[in-house]
């Protein structure tokens, strides 16, 4: 006679603590959404001695980020929500401004990239610490993110660092300054 295991149960999210989660999600599938597009244009845009290796660089990230969206959507979905993804509602959903740095040279457009990924990581790490305690599934979703955008990070910081370890858009506030700053290292 076959042995019977115990039933296995699965605490499940009520309705509301899920529509909750849908909403921190959907503020990250906005905010990947939006640096998908900003990659691809950094990708488009930018010239210079450093622009295949910055050009080339950009591909796999866009695509790691695209997958990140994906599975967010599906999160979203499971969670009994509809996700949102088209451009009005993510222009009229940002709370940041739109990346500022048309054609320009590869080190400028890394020290802009950089400011864009420390806000991804910085609202992404608290989306994660925001449904800890409600949802383990999110919160290991967007953990997983989380390597992924901090090494994307590292390799964009790689470019603007001395051997020394000093950043040089240290001093700049925003994409633009920064931008600027990271340049003035590239044109020297």
């Amino acid at each position: 006679m076959a042995q019977k295991l115990p039933k296995y149960t699965v605490p499940s999210l009520t309705k509301q603590q899920g529509a909750e989660v849908a909403a921190i999600l959907q503020q990250r599938l906005d905010a990947l959404n939006d640096l998908a597009l900003t990659l691809k244009h950094i990708h488009w845009n930018v010239v210079g001695p450093h622009f295949i290796a910055v050009h080339e660089m950009l591909d796999p990230q866009v695509d790691a980020v695209r997958l990140m969206v994906d599975a967010i959507a599906e999160r979203i979905a499971t969670l009994g929500v509809a996700p949102v993804g088209t451009p009005g509602a993510l222009v009229k959903n940002r709370t940041w401004d739109d990346y500022a740095i048309g054609r320009d040279g590869a080190i400028a457009h890394l020290g802009a990239l950089d400011e864009v990924y420390v806000g991804v990581i910085s609202d992404h790490r608290q989306a994660a610490k925001d449904v800890e305690e409600t949802d383990d599934v999110t919160n290991d979703l967007l953990i997983g993110h989380l390597h992924e955008l901090e090494l994307f990070h590292w390799f964009v910081r790689a470019h603007l660092e001395s051997s020394g370890g000093a950043l040089s858009t240290a001093t700049a506030e925003g994409e633009v300054a920064s931008a600027r700053k990271a340049g003035q290292k590239e044109s020297a």
